[in-house]
């Protein structure tokens, strides 16, 4: 007798077509059924919260009175625990996701850390040099870079291919 897994594809699609409103709610419930079970194992105590807002689902784990959160909370760890998500989301739906999640307020720290990276690099243009490059990141990581360097009057581009993909910084 052989049995389906749970994440079975049920959706297969070819082209990368924008996710709607109710796929992106199917991506987060999902994602949070996945976590739930991650969580369990890992015996972390976290409430999970779904959102979806500018073509992405969000999902936060947030830490309950007394949780222990943080013990998954550290930027690589998330960017570990985010892509086995994806991956559970996308075998499941049968859709690539662009899923984000965050934990304990990691998205917010990391998003401080990026805006003291852009204003390093800022400090580097105000001493001379012509552009400033930061380390390779994550698409998503390079946007929020971008709209940071745009609040500051400057202006950046991506370079480079797949995980060496990093932004460079210039006057605008």
């Amino acid at each position: 007798m052989t049995s389906t897994p749970e994440y079975a594809q049920t959706d297969v699609r070819t082209e990368r077509e924008p996710a709607t409103v109710e796929q992106l709610e199917e991506e987060g419930d999902v994602a949070a059924d996945f976590l739930e079970g991650l969580l369990d194992i890992a015996d972390v105590d976290g409430d999970l919260a779904l959102d979806v807002r500018g073509g992405r689902a969000y999902v936060s784990v947030e830490a309950p009175e007394g949780g222990s959160v943080s013990l998954i909370a550290e930027p690589d760890t998330v960017q570990a625990i985010q892509e086995l998500t994806r991956i559970a989301v996308q075998n499941r739906t049968g859709r690539f996701s662009r899923l984000i999640l965050d934990v304990g307020g990691s998205r917010n720290t990391r998003q401080q850390q990026l805006a003291t990276l852009v204003d390093r690099a800022i400090d580097r243009l105000d001493e001379g040099a012509s552009q400033a490059s930061l380390p390779a990141m994550s698409s998503y990581e390079r946007k929020l870079v971008h709209d940071i360097v745009s609040e500051r009057g400057f202006v950046s581009e991506s370079y480079g291919e797949g995980a060496d993909r990093h932004t460079v910084i210039r006057r605008a």
